[in-house]
């Protein structure tokens, strides 16, 4: 069933969830399986939510291949949790405590600097004047002594986007895959630790999916709480303390979601053909749209662009974002601290939602360029 306004949002998280995903929940809320309670009531402790949260492992295990020897937990405390978390389980990695931050945006600056809490930080890159690329890795300083190496595979803010698992030397490496979790495929036995918040796209804000290899469950630093050692929360099966179960029950229905439509792969090429769509109506435009991300660094996820010119005209900027709300597409203005707009393309925007925005977006520039 269609929603009547026919509303796309293209917010940047929480995201949008699909539709099917949407009424399921809506089916099941008040009775879920004929249990006549909601799992938002449900024991986390039960037999019922046991099934809920071992489906939901075994969907991550099934569409990533996650190999036998990592385990899947889920956590509370959102990416900025885990900011803290990985420098607590794995900077006493070696002696030093010294890590490695591969900085290419605002939140892997904010997990560089929440790091430096707990121990040395070595900016792998040189100082970037702007986010706009990822650096050639043969530019970068690792530091053999650090006990890990820590990116962002996506940049939200910025859209700036990995298109490649850096080779570290063997070195363990740490993802943040917030923003791009099985958007596309990923070899999971290449990192140590890969984390996500769920609220892009694979589920609701209030869970985060932590896969992490079984060798490092050792190395948490003394003064580590225990909500957030992955030890202590993989042995519990993330039920250490109560998690979020209701975002894990969605988040289940997610990823079933994400399975039927052809898993990891199809999404990688759906996602290519929505951003390839709006990447050339910016190209193709003359300097009207003005994308500052280099072609090679650029996100399938979010695509942040400027209108007028490379600073944009901020007129012009409203006259844009008022237009597509009058035509009920939302959450398209630009991170508050980067402004202009910011186009989010998670898996559940659809093929169409992008067919409707590049139509506006070609009518605007028709209709404003000089």
């Amino acid at each position: 069933m269609d929603s009547p306004k026919q509303t796309v949002n293209f917010g940047p998280g929480p995201a949008k969830l699909p539709r099917s995903v949407l009424l399921e929940i809506q089916k099941e809320l008040v009775d879920y399986k004929g249990l006549g309670i909601s799992v938002l009531e449900m024991s986390h402790r039960s037999s019922d939510f046991a099934k809920i949260i071992n489906n939901a492992e075994t969907l991550v295990r099934e569409l990533l291949a996650v190999p036998d020897n990592y385990k899947v937990i889920f956590l509370q405390g959102g990416g900025c949790g885990q900011f803290s978390a990985v420098p607590f389980n794995l900077i006493g990695l070696k002696p030093g405590r010294c890590a490695d931050y591969v900085v290419t945006g605002i939140w892997s600056a904010k997990a560089a600097e929440e790091a430096k809490k707990f121990g040395t930080v070595n900016m792998v890159l040189p100082k970037l004047g702007s986010y706009t690329k990822i650096p050639d890795p043969s530019t970068w300083n690792l530091n053999p002594e650090a006990s890990y190496v820590y990116y962002c595979a996506n940049e939200t803010v910025h859209g700036v986007e990995f298109d490649f698992v850096p080779d570290v030397k063997g070195a363990v490496l740490v993802c943040d895959m917030s923003s791009n979790f099985l958007s596309r495929p990923v070899d999971v036995s290449k990192f140590g630790v890969i984390f996500a918040g769920a609220q892009k796209n694979v589920g609701p804000a209030g869970v985060t999916v932590v896969i992490v290899r079984d060798d490092l469950l050792e190395f948490a630093l003394p003064e580590c709480p225990s909500i957030l050692e992955y030890k202590v929360q993989a042995a519990s099966g993330s039920l250490y303390n109560t998690p979020p179960c209701f975002s894990i029950y969605v988040v289940g229905l997610v990823l079933e979601w994400i399975k039927n439509n052809g898993g990891a792969a199809a999404m990688k090429r759906l996602n290519t053909i929505k951003s390839q769509m709006i990447y050339e109506i910016i190209d193709n435009s003359q300097g009207f749209y003005v994308c500052p991300v280099e072609p090679r660094s650029r996100s399938m996820m979010n695509i942040p662009f400027r209108i007028g010119n490379a600073k944009g005209d901020e007129a012009l900027e409203k006259r844009f974002l008022d237009k597509t709300l009058e035509l009920n597409m939302l959450s398209l203005k630009g991170h508050r601290s980067v402004g202009g707009i910011r186009v989010s393309l998670y898996n559940a925007v659809t093929v169409e939602d992008v067919q409707k925005l590049a139509a506006f977006m070609r009518n605007f520039l028709e209709m404003h360029q000089l």
